[in-house]
């Protein structure tokens, strides 16, 4: 490999345009993101804008990421980019732009999967931080994947050796954050506002209690409707309940949830007997479960999370993922297609 290999990443699966560039020591070079704001007003992601703006954004996001690197494109070695799982109409503007990358360049195309980039955004490498150092966790270690999409227990036996032990039935903790979110008034993007409000809340306050679901998996539905049923019955006895007890309320949900994710990783520690455990997905930026997983370092599991920049969706995390594919020769052809539903790794 050459002594100064850098790998581009783009990430468009959803409506954030990312660009990043990450060399051979894993360090990020320039990690880029611009926004797309617009679809907070319409209370959710519309697809075809998103596609529309990642357009508009990507090019501007590229010259961003390379001029901040201090390189020129010439310098790039690799490209990788999302293939799936997205919303379909942006992985196929990012994956048009890449693959045209690829030809342009003559380099290496890198297809990457979403969810297992984020697992493997626990390898992206600080630049003050030694190479050396255990800033990243040995194999085989567990990871709690949490996002808007997906919930997974994962084992990691390898960067692509992946098992899913467990995941959810319904819906996703990220989307059961956005939609109780929703129930209490609180606008879209709900689940970092519900964060927000939760910080000054008690989280004793309320008890819901935790859906029974057998081994691994996890559902989300029936904490759902256990808690619209209580706002409905209290907001009958007085109008102003909610606006009362919001930080209550949202603490107090908050902690249901992170006792229902810790509940499972612990009997995923227990039946697997690996005590390193990492998360991973947007989720993880909530201080509340980082919060209730970091405390578990007292009882000697080794927990890893990584920065909230490199939790969320982010192309640090593609373009990471694209170097270890590098490093092990897997590449891709030009015509490999996008998909928009999660494959097994």
């Amino acid at each position: 490999m050459k002594k100064k290999f850098i790998v581009i990443g783009i990430e468009t699966s959803c409506d954030d345009t990312a660009v990043s560039l990450v060399n051979q020591n894993r360090n990020v070079l320039s990690n880029i993101i611009i926004h797309q704001k617009i679809h907070e007003k319409y209370g959710g992601v519309v697809p075809e804008l998103a596609a529309k703006l990642h357009d508009r954004n990507l090019f501007k996001a590229v010259n961003r990421a390379i001029s901040s690197a201090k390189i020129n494109r010439n310098q790039i070695d690799a490209v990788s980019f999302t293939l799936g799982p997205g919303l379909i109409g942006p992985l196929l503007v990012g994956a048009s732009f890449a693959k045209s990358f690829s030809i342009g360049l003559r380099i290496p195309l890198l297809s990457v999967n979403h969810v297992q980039a984020h697992i493997l955004s626990q390898f992206i490498q600080e630049k003050k931080v030694s190479f050396n150092e255990s800033t990243h966790p040995k194999f085989p270690f567990l990871c709690l994947m949490i996002s808007g999409g997906h919930t997974l227990i994962v084992k990691v036996r390898d960067f692509f050796e992946m098992d899913i032990l467990g995941s959810t039935l319904d819906d996703s903790v990220g989307d059961a954050f956005d939609k109780i979110a929703r129930m209490l008034g609180l606008p879209y993007p709900g689940g970092p506002k519900l964060d927000f409000f939760s910080k000054k809340g008690n989280s004793k306050k309320f008890i819901f209690s935790k859906p029974l679901v057998n081994g691994l998996n996890f559902s989300f539905s029936g904490l759902k409707s256990h808690i619209l049923q209580f706002i409905r019955k209290e907001s009958k006895k007085n109008p102003y309940f909610i606006r009362n007890n919001l930080s209550d309320l949202c603490a107090s949900i908050q902690r249901v949830i992170a006792e229902i994710l810790l509940d499972k990783v612990k009997k995923a520690i227990s039946d697997t007997g690996i005590f390193r455990v990492s998360l991973s997905g947007g989720v993880s930026a909530n201080d509340e479960i980082r919060r209730f997983f970091l405390e578990k370092k007292k009882k000697k599991w080794e927990i890893f999370i990584p920065k909230k920049k490199y939790a969320t969706d982010n192309a640090a995390m593609i373009a990471i993922t694209g170097l270890l594919k590098y490093e092990k020769n897997i590449f891709d052809p030009i015509d490999i297609p996008s998909y928009s539903k999660f494959k097994k790794f």
